[in-house]
């Protein structure tokens, strides 16, 4: 296992914080007016500064930090990072407390997706735009401990001048990258800032830490992911006597009977039930299990097995979703948004656009992010199920509604038109 580098500290322990502030800022103003400075940078700031420069990026003249708030939810949603979020601020609460620092977890691009600290704290890091949805990287707003942390893939502490923009040098931030300790691919960062005078040397390890005790969580809950998974398919797998495997919704393998083995598989961006190619196992038959699939390589004459949905809103109060396959039977319970959505597209085979469901749902055809981000919720928890562009069934489905025996209690708390509207039709044969 290759040794990741030792978080450096800004300010050694014993050293004085005032007096490097100071040797900073003459460093930074020499450095930014291309004189001798009277004595370099930390390798770490001093790449960064290098990195900038090539990209020709003035530090007084950076612009405001792009946000993105239509989006955050999804972006919170596919980063990753929601099942560490607790374990996160659980380990860093201590630094956070007394109302000196704010913690922020950004994603991989170093977009700014959570972030918490006291009210006063919170408005100082407004006014540098440091905000939910804010882009953080280096390129956006140049040397800090995010977009740095990201850059040189290590944990990193920025203080003072050592930040590229002169705005920020009345702040100290510690960051520490987030790995997928399945891939190992960086997926966010977590990050503590605060007024310079709180800097410690001690922040950075301990941020450090918290990440990589954030990657043990990430990998602790995959391995229970597998195992359920795992044991929900040992039976279908003993049943089928042929050869077959059980991935998870990223391709994870679970379980394999008559195969080579395999960590993992490349699925199709829009995996559904039925026939379709998989490498590197050719054509294969795929079926929904409950959290993953069922995958046997087949003939590409074989006849693809016909999955029948089945939508159950007879009871407004407890709508479910069943699937049968060829070797399995699924029921899901699902929230009354979903049942929503579900039934607009049962009714829609051809599928709905986003507008299409915006309107569908609140009558507006401009929600277009909310409607993308209740989609993308609704395809995570029914991988599969549901295709996009548009967004419809597969067509390999036969998708049946069980509706109550009178319609006027259609999902009786929904208020979206489109259900409206079918409480006031025949009741479809």
């Amino acid at each position: 296992m290759q040794e990741l580098p030792r978080p450096e500290p800004a300010v050694a322990v014993g050293e004085d914080p005032r007096h490097y502030a100071r040797l900073m800022s003459a460093v930074y103003d020499a450095t930014m007016a291309g004189a001798r400075a009277p004595a370099r940078p930390r390798s770490v700031i001093q790449d960064s500064w290098q990195r900038m420069m090539a990209n020709g990026l003035a530090p007084d003249r950076l612009a405001a930090p792009v946000v993105e708030t239509g989006a955050l939810e999804m972006l919170r949603r596919s980063s990753g990072l929601l099942g560490v979020l607790d374990e996160v601020s659980r380990n860093l609460e201590t630094l956070i407390v007394e109302g000196n620092n704010i913690l922020v977890v950004a994603d991989a691009l170093g977009r700014v997706l959570w972030r918490s600290g006291s009210t006063s704290v919170l408005n100082h890091a407004d006014r540098l735009g440091f905000v939910e949805g804010a882009h953080w990287g280096e390129n956006a707003v140049g040397t800090n401990a995010i977009g740095t942390a990201l850059a040189s893939n290590r944990a990193v502490q920025v203080f003072s001048a050592e930040h590229y923009q002169r705005s920020h040098h009345p702040w100290t931030c510690a960051g520490a990258p987030i790995k997928d300790p399945r891939t190992g691919q960086v997926i966010g960062v977590v990050d503590v800032s605060g007024p310079a005078a709180t800097v410690h040397p001690t922040t950075v390890a301990l941020v450090d830490v918290v990440a990589r005790l954030a990657e043990s969580r990430l990998r602790e809950q995959h391995d229970r992911t597998l195992n359920r998974l795992r044991s929900v398919a040992a039976p279908i797998l003993a049943r089928i006597g042929a050869p077959a495997l059980a991935v998870d919704h990223d391709g994870w393998v679970a379980a394999v009977d008559s195969l080579p083995l395999h960590n993992r598989i490349l699925l199709p961006e829009e995996t559904a039930p039925g026939r379709t190619w998989v490498p590197p196992l050719g054509m294969c038959e795929i079926e929904l299990l409950p959290g993953g699939w069922l995958v046997r390589p087949t003939e590409d004459d074989a006849t693809p097995g016909i999955s029948r949905v089945t939508l159950d809103v007879r009871d407004s109060c407890a709508p479910s979703l069943e699937m049968v396959g060829q070797f399995g039977c699924w029921r899901h319970d699902i929230s009354p948004r979903h049942a929503e959505i579900l039934l607009v597209l049962a009714n829609h085979r051809e599928g709905r656009s986003a507008p299409d469901l915006a309107d569908d749902l609140y009558g507006d055809r401009s929600r277009v992010v909310t409607v993308r981000a209740e989609m993308s919720r609704l395809r995570k928890q029914l991988a599969g199920l549901v295709h996009s562009r548009p967004y419809r069934f597969p067509p390999s489905a036969v998708v049946d509604v069980c509706y109550p025996p009178d319609l006027a209690t259609l999902l009786a708390a929904s208020t979206a038109p489109a259900i409206r509207a079918l409480r006031t039709r025949p009741i479809p044969s």
